[in-house]
């Protein structure tokens, strides 16, 4: 790609247009969680048909993330996102009109499917555009956008049900999406990645193993364990994407290179990844409800209590993208992790059935803090880890770690806390939230230490002046 293109995609207009679109596909993981009472009183449908409307987007979005990146690879990243951005805007649309619970589930399967394809574009798209001088600000603007969409989900989800009606958290991204697919045709610019063709067995060996395998730990601690599905999902989900690393370490053209674990930097940021995502999404799922089963909080009020947490990366994330410009991603993704592990640790110390508001708020405040300070040099991490016709598989391949991490983490915390105590009073509530969190704590802990073993790299790219070659990277271990 040119320098002409790609000074004409704007590298403002391509924070902005990836930011909402990221945000958009990362709000609807938990934006359905607290209007679900509502969504059964109007459509009908059993505990199980509900617990479909989350875990349908899921499933859908964590399947398909890699063959998405691979998609826009070979056929154009700026096409397949916008063709992904399409498809994720009418089946909101229709997920706002569904009659009834079937076809709302169904919407939200498309849902998903369209945020695949479109949400590793965004950090590939982003990362054509912006200089490379500038990146880790422009890393942590997104980074922020997307931390915020995570873990205010159930916020927005809540206060749309509470004051307007549950159609609105999906009504939302139709403005949204109709204003973004404009500009992004006018100004992202496209690229490609290696262009070679598309690998069919791994795509389907890939996609298959991270179906059983999330569909497993979804279900696992609704239907129990031992049930025949949960445990057909698991082994066979782990069948296949064994057979997906061993197909890949051979195949002449894989859809992900076994070769790119090889690097330190590329295995230590993933493996972070999905520990910290574990770690925070299980938490986030047990913290909401103890807001308001146990504190007795509305949903809003309880969105507004954890803003600490949720909103910090608003204000902390750019900052960590400059530091991470100026001092390497390294350190400032492990101290965020260790401030992460932190932040829960205090939290389990400190809930109790009548806890106040201020008894929680250092555990709220170091908890956004450290969540802030990890997204925006972890994307750096992952995309500077790889070469550029490989950053679009590499995103991919981490944002699909990083949806099997969250759903582990809410499968791993909802056994421990249904093992330790349970719905029955606000005591047996915090009873079993408590060790949850510990887990949570320290699985973020193992995070960090995985994060330190990232090697330490000073690169410096000098942008060429018309006529000259492309510029030279120095790399020089710190």
């Amino acid at each position: 790609m040119s320098q002409q293109t790609a000074h004409r995609g704007g590298a403002v207009w391509a924070l902005v247009i990836t930011s909402v679109a990221g945000f958009m596909a990362a709000l609807d993981n938990l934006v359905v969680t607290t209007a679900l009472p509502s969504i059964r009183e109007d459509l009908g449908g059993a505990l199980h048909d509900l617990e479909w409307t989350v875990s349908a987007y899921t499933l859908t979005f964590a399947v398909l993330l890699m063959f998405g990146a691979a998609l826009g690879d070979r056929f154009g990243r700026r096409r397949l996102f916008l063709a992904g951005l399409t498809v994720f805007t009418g089946a909101s649309a229709a997920a706002a009109l569904a009659p009834g619970i079937d076809s709302l589930i169904a919407a939200r399967a498309v849902q998903g499917a369209g945020a695949a394809v479109m949400m590793p574009l965004t950090l590939t798209l982003l990362t054509a555009a912006v200089p490379a001088a500038k990146r880790g600000m422009a890393y942590g603007i997104w980074g922020a956008v997307n931390g915020l969409a995570v873990a205010s989900g159930p916020l927005v989800g809540g206060t749309l049900t509470e004051h307007i009606s549950w159609q609105w958290i999906f009504w939302l991204n139709v403005p949204l999406g109709l204003a973004l697919l404009p500009l992004a045709r006018l100004r992202l610019a496209e690229s490609h990645g290696t262009g070679a063709p598309l690998d069919l067995p791994g795509t389907l060996l890939a996609s298959g193993g991270l179906f059983g395998i999330v569909y497993g730990l979804v279900r696992g601690p609704v239907d129990g364990w031992t049930g025949g599905l949960v445990l057909t999902g698991l082994f066979a989900g782990t069948a296949l994407l064994t057979g997906f690393v061993l197909y890949s370490t051979r195949a002449k053209n894989p859809m992900l290179p076994m070769r790119l674990f090889r690097s330190r930097a590329f295995a230590g940021i993933n493996e972070a990844s999905l520990l910290m995502f574990l770690g925070m999404f299980g938490s986030v799922f047990l913290l909401s409800q103890y807001m308001q089963g146990v504190l007795g909080y509305s949903p809003t009020e309880a969105g507004l209590r954890m803003l600490p947490w949720t909103g910090m990366p608003m204000l902390v994330a750019p900052i960590a993208g400059i530091l991470a410009d100026r001092v390497g991603g390294r350190p400032v993704v492990a101290a965020g992790l260790f401030l992460q592990a932190l932040g829960l640790g205090y939290m389990a110390v400190v809930a109790t059935a009548d806890a106040s508001y201020a008894a929680q708020l250092p555990a709220l405040i170091i908890s956004g803090i450290g969540m802030a300070l990890f997204f925006a040099p972890a994307s750096h991490l992952v995309m500077s880890s790889v070469r550029p016709q490989e950053q679009g598989i590499a995103s991919g391949a981490n944002n699909a770690l990083r949806e099997v991490g969250g759903a582990l983490g809410i499968a791993v915390m909802a056994s421990i806390f249904a093992a330790q105590g349970g719905y029955e009073t606000g005591q047996t509530f915090v009873d079993g939230m408590r060790p949850a969190l510990v887990t949570g704590s320290a699985v973020v802990a193992l995070a960090g230490v995985a994060a330190l073993l990232i090697p330490t790299r000073r690169r410096t790219e000098r942008q060429p002046a018309p006529g000259e070659r492309a510029p030279v990277l120095e790399t020089a271990a710190r």
